[in-house]
């Protein structure tokens, strides 16, 4: 049987993989809603507590600010900053 220490030792691997630190360019076209979608999901992925034996679990707050820098960047491109820090505001108004 498989323990949650065992699948955590796997992620690490495949996350040390040789190249997997490398950039890559990556041309990539997706409607101002899905760049909404994403930024949102990028957001609620570093504040979800991270289990042990996930991929979130496995990776550092490095990698966690890197994919922040990624989400503010598409939001960027798509002239979408200001609309997705109001959507935000507005969510946290309601807790």
């Amino acid at each position: 049987m498989i323990t949650k220490n065992d699948v955590s030792k796997v992620y690490d691997t495949v996350l040390s993989i040789p190249g997997m630190s490398e950039m890559v360019k990556i041309d990539l076209r997706i409607s101002r809603r899905n760049v909404l979608v994403l930024s949102q999901l990028i957001e609620q992925g570093i504040l979800l507590d991270k289990e042990e034996a996930s991929l979130l679990g496995s990776i550092s707050e490095e990698v966690f600010s890197e994919l922040k820098n990624v989400s503010l960047e598409c939001l960027q491109k798509a002239g979408l900053v200001e609309l997705n820090q109001k959507l935000v505001n507005l969510r946290e108004s309601c807790k």
